[in-house]
């Protein structure tokens, strides 16, 4: 989506996306976003690496920073659905959560909140899989998930 920060620590591909991306704040109140998008071998910020997707997100009050490899976000209750495939990775989740903050530095992030997530994400190196904040992710990161995000 336009506005969403986080989901996790970026991974190496990510940063080289994103190493030049330029500041920006943003706050909103009540909020509706779509967005659909194709990208690839473009030399702009967030377009270097081929992926697609399509998103959507409604919620109460969110606000956030980013630059280059740094991102902090808070949202308060919200709802979310999205798809992409990058790379040699893809996959589906929708969202719903009561509110919550991220912040990550490169491949390190921090994710606190209450809410759940129901879908799939897999790759070559990893394969996570919940229903409503419950489910495992095995492989190159091994996880468990019990009714939070």
């Amino acid at each position: 989506m336009s506005k969403g920060c986080i989901t996790d620590g970026q991974s190496v591909l990510d940063m080289i996306n994103n190493f030049d991306r330029p500041a920006e704040a943003f706050a909103d109140g009540l909020y509706a976003d779509t967005d659909t998008y194709a990208d690839g071998f473009e030399n702009e910020p967030g377009k270097r690496f081929p992926k697609a997707g399509a998103g959507a997100e409604a919620g109460v009050g969110r606000a956030g920073a980013r630059w280059s490899i740094f991102q902090a976000e808070a949202k308060g209750p919200n709802a979310s659905a999205s798809a992409e495939a990058k790379g040699l990775e893809a996959g589906a989740m929708a969202r719903a959560e009561v509110g919550g903050a991220s912040a990550s530095a490169g491949p390190v992030g921090v994710n606190v909140g209450l809410g759940v997530d129901t879908g799939v994400k897999f790759g070559p190196t990893k394969i996570e899989a919940k229903v409503l904040g419950t489910g495992v992710t095995l492989g190159s990161t091994m996880g468990v998930s019990l009714f939070w995000k």
